[in-house]
């Protein structure tokens, strides 16, 4: 069953992102390393790290009923250590990310899995000739865990590089690698679901009104395992100073939380999010 929603929704997505880039006629330069190093010294040392989020959804591959249909949301944090610079003139950095699966239309409301993601990482920005911003990686040391114990437990830590560059007018992709270490208690075969890395693009329609979302990943098999993840942000006000947009998700795969990461599913979920700029200044913004 899972491969047979997996690739069609690869085909139609990658028809999507066509058919926005041959529409798409706004474009903005990228940051000069001056403006760069000035906007990061003017950003509060706390910031969003991933998207801030709450929405709620059902299954289109199974019935629908109280106890497949569910809410997940999102919190996302990011503390800069320093802004001086250190060796090749990097930033050192903290995130947490905590990920929570609520059956809220289940009696009493149970919570099925919270998955916990703290990280320390170093940052870098790469410049082309023009001195114009170029790229952005970050080598982080991540830990993830459902902070449960006995055979509930999941856990997995790895290090992990990250690039993330304008890829196209108005398209921003991240591609991350990691090299995972102590994850094989618990959930031994973990690499066959999450693979070794991800790509995400994400392009700008419309700029601070509509923006789609593509995550990919690939498990460590010959077989249809991974997931796709899609998403549309949609700001339906006339402005959107605070980055809020509703999301409309849909997600087919495995291992979208660590407790039953072995599960194949597709949840479509919408709701309210408040969107990560992380990456503002590739758009010149």
């Amino acid at each position: 069953m899972f491969q047979t929603i997996f690739n069609p929704t690869i085909r139609n997505t990658c028809s999507l992102i066509l058919m926005f880039f041959a529409s798409t006629s706004v474009f903005s330069q990228a940051f000069t390393k001056e403006a760069l190093e000035d906007s990061i010294a003017k950003q509060p040392y706390f910031s969003i790290h991933k998207d801030n989020y709450f929405i709620t959804g059902v299954p289109t591959n199974r019935a629908i009923n109280s106890e497949t249909a569910n809410a997940k949301y999102q919190i996302s944090f990011k503390q800069i250590l320093t802004r001086s610079k250190l060796p090749l003139d990097t930033y050192l950095f903290l995130t947490y990310t905590q990920k929570s699966f609520w059956n809220i239309y289940a009696e009493s409301f149970p919570f099925n899995d919270i998955n916990f993601n703290p990280s320390i990482a170093l940052g870098k920005a790469f410049y082309g000739k023009d001195n114009r911003l170029k790229g952005i990686g970050t080598l982080s040391f991540e830990h993830e865990s459902n902070g449960r114990d006995s055979i509930a437990s999941r856990s997995w830590n790895r290090i992990s590089a990250e690039y993330t560059t304008n890829v196209a007018k108005n398209t921003v992709a991240t591609f991350k690698a990691w090299l995972p270490f102590a994850y094989k208690e618990g959930n031994p075969d973990l690499l066959e679901y999450v693979g070794l890395g991800q790509i995400n693009i994400s392009h700008t329609y419309q700029p601070d009104k509509l923006i789609f979302d593509l995550r990919l990943r690939k498990g460590l098999n010959f077989e249809g395992k991974g997931s796709v993840r899609t998403r549309i942000y949609f700001n339906p006000f006339d402005n959107n100073i605070s980055n809020q947009y509703l999301m409309l998700e849909w997600y087919v795969g495995q291992a979208e939380g660590l407790l039953d990461y072995q599960q194949s599913q597709s949840m479509i979920r919408i709701g309210y999010v408040i969107r990560t700029n992380e990456f503002k200044w590739f758009s010149g913004k």
